[in-house]
């Protein structure tokens, strides 16, 4: 009786033990923030993202013009602001593409600068056993013995900048791997880290930098210094107190400027007193050569005309006002104000009467169109006219609210506590002219003076910004003259009618690494040049 042992089942194997879910999450998160793909999409973002910022005024640049856009669409002003559409570059949303960007840059650009070390290390590969089947392939015979043969067609690609190895393999058989186009990845890391510099660069700049805008009439008594409350406006990085800006003090006394016949600008140039470091200097400059001094640079953004007005109240004081009238186009059309708070005050009882304040609104023509048009021909000053309309009332100063200088406060006028005496139309000044008002007060053009717009800035990483967009450019002019491809060529003895070696069989092979249209001419004139039948001895060093 056979007894037969029953075994038992064998188990079933146990089911893979499954990963962290949280870390594969973050894992693959990490991998799709730092593909290639991922940054050129953040890249696009951040440009169309910057679009906002050229479109609608920002508060950094000019508030005047963002308290404008608030006057003039009242209903969408506010959603934008919400959205930080007048703070574009200071906004969240800005600053998360911003700082995804440069995430996603050097997760990038780190391993494959690792790795593109590693390969520029590694010798070239031998040469496979099919040449044939190589996109390029030829194949010839040779009078030197393999070794010479070999020795030859190295040096002679080394001339043309390939990295070559010349390896013996058994039977007398040699082989000679050439490679050439490192340029191109080193072109694009090059790109990519000068993309990353810039990118630290402006942000830093960001942070530490400053920069205000401020209106220079010549000829003023006084200047400004660099203090925050001089400035027409200013913007200090968030880490810039107004402590920290440079002690100077800057005085226009002379500005020219030049225009071609058709009214285009030609040359500007301002002379200014400098103060600073207990040191008065008298320096120029023009647009495209900026002031530079200790910790600032001064740049001259514009210019326009002041005109100098003369006031005679009713009991015979005087005041003189240099008001400078703002640009609205490129023949210096311009607007602007002249209020006299300040006049009809009785010498005797001293007492003031905001009834009888006197404000001037309109437009100076540096030459009077001849159509009749209202705007100027020419922008230099060859038949001037000043249109004047005259207010008098309360002109709504002594309110202590925040208002514009260049322009009456339009609340007074609609509630009838301004009001316009002047007329119906305007009134038509040229230089030296005096105009009688209705009370018997004057008021007289006595000319015009010149004003320059200057921007002052600070940024510490100007330099930085530079050099990156520098190294950026070249980066990207390797990145697309360079071009990866790979030769080999083996040479094999040739034997004799007797066993002896009567010169070497060639065997060559070419495959490009990268789009190379032109690779197989290169290819053809190399081989051309080993086998000695009249090839070309330079070749592109890309």
């Amino acid at each position: 009786m056979t007894v037969v042992e029953e075994r038992p089942a064998p188990s079933a194997a146990p089911p893979p033990r499954r990963g962290n879910p949280v870390w594969a999450l973050l894992r693959n998160s990490w991998r799709q923030l730092t593909s290639m793909r991922t940054a050129l999409v953040l890249l696009f973002l951040l440009a169309v993202a910057a679009i906002p910022g050229s479109v609608l005024p920002q508060r950094s640049v000019n508030r005047e013009n963002v308290a404008g856009y608030f006057r003039d669409h009242p209903d969408l002003a506010p959603v934008l602001d919400r959205l930080g559409g007048f703070d574009v570059y200071a906004s969240p949303w800005f600053a998360a593409i911003y700082l995804l960007l440069f995430t996603s840059l050097v997760g990038c650009v780190v391993p494959r600068l690792a790795d593109h070390v590693r390969a520029l290390r590694t010798v070239p590969p031998d040469a496979p056993k099919r040449l044939d089947r190589l996109p390029q392939h030829a194949s010839g015979q040779l009078a030197d013995d393999p070794a010479a043969a070999a020795a030859s067609v190295a040096a002679m690609l080394r001339r043309r900048r390939f990295r070559t190895r010349v390896r013996e393999r058994d039977g007398g058989v040699w082989t000679v791997a050439a490679e050439k186009g490192y340029a191109k990845e080193s072109g694009n890391l090059l790109f990519h880290f000068a993309l990353l510099t810039v990118l630290v660069g402006v942000g830093f700049g960001h942070w530490y930098g400053w920069h205000g805008n401020r209106l220079l009439v010549q000829g003023a008594d006084r200047g400004f210094c660099s203090l925050v409350p001089q400035f027409d406006e200013s913007s200090l990085g968030p880490r810039v107190t107004p402590g920290d800006l440079p002690r100077f003090c800057l005085q226009l006394t002379d500005f020219t400027a030049s225009f071609q016949d058709n009214g285009t600008p030609r040359s500007f140039r301002a002379a200014v007193v400098v103060e600073q470091d207990g040191t008065t200097a008298n320096r120029t400059f023009t647009v495209n050569d900026p002031l530079r001094l200790d910790g600032a640079n001064v740049y001259l953004l514009g210019h326009g005309y002041a005109p100098v007005l003369r006031y005679t109240d009713r009991y015979g004081q005087q005041q003189t006002k240099v008001v400078p009238f703002l640009p609205t186009d490129g023949m210096l059309t311009s607007e602007g104000v002249a209020t006299f708070p300040d006049v009809n005050i009785d010498p005797k009882t001293n007492r003031r009467d905001s009834t009888l304040q006197v404000g001037f609104e309109g437009v100076y023509l540096p030459t009077v169109n001849p159509d009749g048009s209202p705007t100027s021909g020419f922008p230099a000053e060859r038949a001037p006219r000043l249109f004047l309309t005259a207010y008098r009332g309360d002109l709504g100063v002594e309110a202590g609210l925040p208002g514009s200088v260049y322009a009456l406060d339009r609340s007074q006028i609609l509630s009838g506590e301004l009001k316009q005496v002047s007329g119906t139309r305007p009134q038509t000044m040229k230089p030296g002219d005096a105009w009688i008002l209705d009370d018997g007060t004057k008021l007289e053009f006595l000319g015009t003076r010149p004003f320059a717009t200057v921007s002052v800035r600070y940024n510490p990483t100007q330099s930085l910004v530079l050099v990156g967009a520098v190294a950026g450019l070249l980066g990207l002019m390797l990145s697309l003259a360079g071009r990866r491809r790979r030769l080999w060529f083996r040479m094999s003895p040739l034997a004799g009618s007797e066993g002896a070696p009567a010169g070497t069989v060639m065997d060559a092979g070419g495959l490009p690494r990268t789009d190379y249209p032109g690779f197989g001419e290169e290819f053809a004139r190399v081989v051309s040049t080993v086998r000695g039948d009249g090839g070309e001895k330079n070749e592109e060093t890309a």
